[in-house]
């Protein structure tokens, strides 16, 4: 079973990466009537956005931090607090701003706890929590340049990171 999910989730990830070449910001969208979201400032919507789903294959769903459900698609927004969660046979490729690249696996259960990053001088923090199912991560700006800013937790154990490249997974029960 472990062979069969690191061979789903690299394959994903190969995907991912080679599209991740070519673009590195979501799709442009058709512009939408001004709401309160759209008045805010530029600098603002980018601290409540944490990165963008990059590819999905089968049911993903994302909750935002406010309570909000939706079926997630290739250019959605990740907020900075949000829950990714996969179904059986499916998964999800996530770039975060800073270019950390998150791959979740079937049967997921991802939290993105707290994300910060400053684009100008490459200072922030991550804290993701795997509450079920697998996750790899390819650390981005943050990790490379402070890993100590990186950590992810399961029901277990809180993950210092290292490395660049890693694989986590997290049984359903302790």
């Amino acid at each position: 079973m472990m062979k069969n999910l690191v061979s789903a989730l690299c394959g994903l990830a190969i995907v991912g990466a080679a599209g991740l070449a070519q673009a590195q910001t979501p799709p442009a969208t058709p512009a939408a009537p001004m709401s309160a979201a759209a008045a805010t400032p530029p600098a603002a919507k980018a601290d409540l956005q944490a990165g963008f789903v990059k590819s999905v294959r089968g049911s993903v769903q994302l909750l935002s931090g406010s309570g909000d459900t939706r079926a997630a698609s290739p250019g959605d927004a990740l907020g900075a607090v949000d829950r990714i969660v996969t179904g059986p046979d499916s998964s999800a490729s996530v770039v975060l701003r800073d270019d950390t690249t998150l791959v979740v696996g079937p049967s997921s259960r991802l939290d993105l706890k707290e994300f910060h990053f400053d684009g100008t001088t490459h200072e922030g923090g991550m804290l993701l929590s795997l509450l079920r199912g697998s996750m790899r991560m390819i650390t981005g700006l943050i990790g490379k340049s402070n890993p100590d800013a990186v950590r992810v937790e399961t029901q277990t154990a809180t993950i210092g990171i290292r490395g660049t490249d890693f694989i986590v997974q997290a049984d359903a029960q302790p």
